[in-house]
């Protein structure tokens, strides 16, 4: 813990010096922001989500409807191409990158997905999948078999999977994010593995299933079920992969027995292999290394713990009007704004439908999938919203938490109960006043802060998150990036855009407050605007059709 702390402090962002990191951009090292298996075999996988009619703001209701796709090779495809799948590439002269559907500090991609299936059957519309454990390649849209169940574990292997369920699995490649951001890397890994985890929590939705985060399994199990303990990976030096977390996915009313042992023992099953492929080498070479951020990935490594759900409050309905848009179209046109236009302004009603996505509800995307009480609150510096005053107000993402907040801050605070959202007391006015300038300065100087709508900072219970554990604060990270990509598609779809922003001026922003000890910490902010396109970029389609 004191690890932790230590990091928390060392890697903070202030005026007069930055958390320490690369006085430039070493491009002959930049790292491939693709992984690779040579020699293993491939599945390639179909194109599926341009054929589903899902309304976008049909993903917020709870999941006891009908599945709208079988949970076989198809369906599997769509989950991957709506959420950690390419968007587009994007051309500017000889240049060309793409872009994928989960957003990432740099466009970096750090973040390696895995998924490990009992035997599935073929369909009338997906082929048939052979048991074992795959790395999605999100470039060319396929698997690759990395571990083949021999067959006599293959009974036994089927038999752990609950009926309908299939396990994902999320991995950091640090030096990836590292290469530019140096010792605040881990941070950004772990607000992208946020944004991957909600991704993929919003594709599930589209397709009528369930995905819940699996807080029970050992990092040690973790790894050796994907392949990722020391004696399996080629490179246990700045390419290593640090395992995260599991995900499970399912159909709606699926059995949900005790995965933890579950995973315990597909992990020993594993173990026996054969594992298959050799990972691609990234960079042809390593400049500078940040230990500092494989330390704090070492730290937050947890033992098995005790299965648990936290079911989340009871709220109201989500409020009505949003736009008639099938949500793939959401999913696949997110992007960051670049620049944002400054006379722009949003309505109010707009901004309660965007703030109202944001409440955990019982059985709802993206929130039904933490199994643990949400502790990020935004701190919104509105600009330009139309019938509300400019000035501080703060969100509260959980009712019981307000009494804490309010003693952590300054005294003078208002505290206006600002109506209009569903739930009581969700929305307060802090503080009037003309915020662009601070918003701007706290956000590393950047003009896109004071230029947007609205600018905001994820506010954690930081002290609290940390009280179960190490790996708690990876945690109150990838809740962050959750509430980033829920603004992300929420600005998409009334025709705004966002930009997730991991620079700024950490304890500037608890100055701002009135915040005196590490009870409160800012961990990510976000900005909302109509965006100034660069229409000298050109757009090229994610996939060649096939």
């Amino acid at each position: 813990m004191e690890r932790i702390r230590h990091y928390h402090e060392h890697s903070k962002h202030f005026p007069q010096r930055l958390a320490p990191g690369p006085e430039h951009l070493d491009w002959e090292h930049q790292p491939d922001p693709f992984r690779t298996y040579a020699g293993a075999p491939r599945v390639r996988l179909p194109l599926v989500a341009d054929q589903l009619t899902l309304l976008f703001a049909d993903l917020y209701r709870p999941t006891s409807f009908i599945p709208k796709e079988a949970m076989d090779l198809r369906g599997l495809a769509a989950l991957w191409e709506l959420s950690l799948g390419l968007s587009a590439w994007k051309v500017y002269g000889s240049s060309r990158w793409a872009l994928r559907c989960n957003p990432s500090s740099g466009n970096l991609h750090p973040t390696e997905a895995y998924l490990v299936v009992p035997t599935l059957a073929a369909t009338k519309v997906g082929s048939s999948l052979a048991a074992g454990v795959y790395h999605y390649v999100s470039r060319d849209h396929s698997l690759e078999q990395r571990c083949r169940i021999q067959d006599r574990d293959l009974s036994t292997w089927n038999g752990l999977f609950p009926p309908c369920t299939v396990v994902l699995g999320l991995a950091s490649i640090h030096r990836r994010t590292t290469w530019k951001y140096g010792d605040r890397a881990y941070r950004y890994c772990q607000l992208d593995l946020g944004h991957a985890i909600a991704a993929l929590r919003y594709a599930a939705a589209a397709l009528g299933w369930r995905v819940e985060i699996l807080a029970s399994p050992a990092t040690q199990d973790i790894a050796k079920l994907l392949g990722l303990s020391a004696d399996l990976q080629e490179d246990d030096g700045p390419e290593q992969e640090f395992p995260n977390l599991l995900l499970q996915v399912t159909l709606p009313g699926a059995s949900s027995p005790d995965m933890g042992l579950v995973i315990e023992r597909l992990a020993d099953l594993v173990a026996r292999g054969p594992w298959l492929g050799v990972a691609n080498r990234l960079s042809a070479g390593h400049a500078l290394s940040w230990p500092q951020v494989d330390v704090i990935a070492n730290a937050v490594s947890q033992p098995q713990l005790p299965a648990g759900k936290t079911m989340h409050q009871g709220m109201p309905e989500r409020l009505s009007g949003m736009p008639v848009i099938k949500a793939a179209e959401v999913i696949r046109r997110r992007r960051s704004a670049q620049r944002f236009d400054d006379q722009a302004w949003l309505d109010q009603e707009v901004l309660w439908r965007i703030l109202d996505a944001t409440a955990p509800r019982v059985g709802a995307a993206p929130w039904d999938l933490l199994p643990w009480p949400p502790r990020i609150h935004p701190v919104l510096m509105l600009h330009r919203v139309r019938g509300l005053a400019p000035g501080l107000y703060l969100l509260l993402r959980r009712t019981e938490a307000r009494s804490s907040l309010q003693e952590a801050m300054y005294g003078h605070f208002s505290w206006t109960s600002v109506p209009g959202l569903p739930g009581d007391g969700a929305l307060f006015l802090l503080q009037e006043g003309d915020l662009r300038e601070l918003a701007k300065v706290l956000s590393c100087q950047q003009e896109i802060a004071g230029d947007s709508v609205l600018s905001l900072g994820m506010l954690a219970e930081f002290d609290a998150g940390l009280a179960s554990g190490p790996w708690g604060y990876p945690r109150l990270f990838w809740e962050a990036g959750i509430l980033g990509q829920t603004l992300y598609l929420e600005a998409e779809a009334v025709g705004m855009r966002g930009t997730g922003i991991g620079c700024f001026f950490d304890d500037l922003v608890h100055q701002l407050l009135g915040l005196r000890n590490t009870q409160l910490q800012s961990l990510y902010h976000f900005t909302l605007g109509l965006p100034i396109l660069d229409h000298r970029l050109q757009t090229e389609p994610p996939y060649e059709v096939y």
